[in-house]
């Protein structure tokens, strides 16, 4: 036998004695699967409430743990830490998590929303996106509302640089400092922008339905590489609560409110008016809409010049494990 051969012989060998470890490693279990709900994904309001994947991995000995997000920026900061295997964010912001290094796939569509819009004042002399030079405007740093801002910016022929950025924690923080009048405007999230639509006369002045990207749901690379049967039977399971939201809009209002605490008005202006739920796979749709936002953010100087925004968009997504197809 040549030298050669027996290389090859003696690689293959130890080859197939790491074969049972690895295999054992992959079909480990978790002990827990830690997800996110959000009131901008109200598809986990259902999902929780219910107690669908507790029914499903219960008898697999798998806990369920639920971490409130206020925002995509707080999703993608856990899923950055490990602290979740599943996060709900904007199909943007996810986008722009990647490429910053965000260790993350986008695996499910859970709604089409027009969650934001530029927002303004009952009183205010703003009409349009030009009337924002030098005005300050509150944001979430790396959501879908910053997103929008900064796109809305562009197409007006103006900058980040044109106005005065108020950043701000949490969604809700901007909403009270545009009540207050410490700010011009307000980069809006749902429900807390139809909120303040319908209890204090805001005005949506600028709205662009087609650019708020789509609701994604994340999990975190290593989760899938360890565990992909969970991540199939999670995302199927989340298919029945998407499903049963469609069917049951009584329901999903009575679960949203129980939540938030929010009015009929409110609740049926967000779901009824501004959120499609009859998508699940991230498909050619979302892949395009995300990747408008990711080219307009690179013109405007959000996303370096050097990065491959498509190559980033195919590396963010995965699409495979999604049982049933719309």
């Amino acid at each position: 036998m040549s030298t050669l051969s027996r290389r090859v012989l003696i690689a293959g060998f130890a080859f197939g004695a790491m074969l049972p470890a690895a295999a054992a490693f992959a079909s480990e279990k978790p002990k827990e699967i830690r997800i996110d709900w959000a009131t901008y994904n109200p598809v986990s309001l259902l999902l929780k409430d219910k107690g669908l994947l507790e029914k499903e991995f219960a008898k697999d000995g798998i806990a369920v743990r639920w971490v409130r997000t206020v925002s995509s920026s707080n999703a993608l900061q856990f899923l950055n830490a490990g602290s979740i295997d599943f996060g709900s964010t904007a199909g943007s912001a996810a986008l722009v998590a990647k490429i910053n290094g965000n260790p993350i796939k986008s695996i499910y569509t859970y709604s089409r929303p027009e969650w934001t819009a530029l927002v303004a004042a009952k009183n205010s002399k703003i009409a349009k996106v030009a009337d924002l030079k030098g005005k300050k405007v509150a944001m979430v740093r790396g959501t879908d509302p910053h997103i929008f801002l900064v796109r809305a910016l562009l197409g007006a022929g103006l900058t980040d640089k044109d106005i005065q950025p108020v950043l701000v924690q949490q969604h809700a923080d901007g909403g009270t400092a545009l009540l207050r009048g410490d700010i011009d405007a307000w980069a809006g999230l749902d429900p807390m922008m139809a909120q303040h639509e319908v209890q204090d006369g805001v005005r949506l002045f600028f709205r662009k339905p087609e650019a708020n990207t789509w609701g994604i749901l994340n999990t975190r690379e290593d989760f899938l590489q360890k565990h992909p049967d969970v991540v199939r039977r999670v995302l199927a399971v989340y298919e029945e609560a998407r499903k049963h939201a469609l069917a049951n809009y009584p329901e999903l209002k009575k679960v949203f409110i129980a939540v938030t605490n929010l009015s009929d008005a409110v609740v049926d202006k967000q779901l009824k008016e501004r959120t499609g739920l009859t998508f699940n796979r991230v498909g050619s749709e979302q892949r395009e809409s995300i990747l408008e936002a990711g080219l307009a953010l690179q013109k405007g100087g959000v996303i370096r010049a050097n990065v491959d925004v498509r190559k980033a968009l195919d590396d963010l997504i995965d699409s495979r494990h999604v049982a049933v197809t719309n």
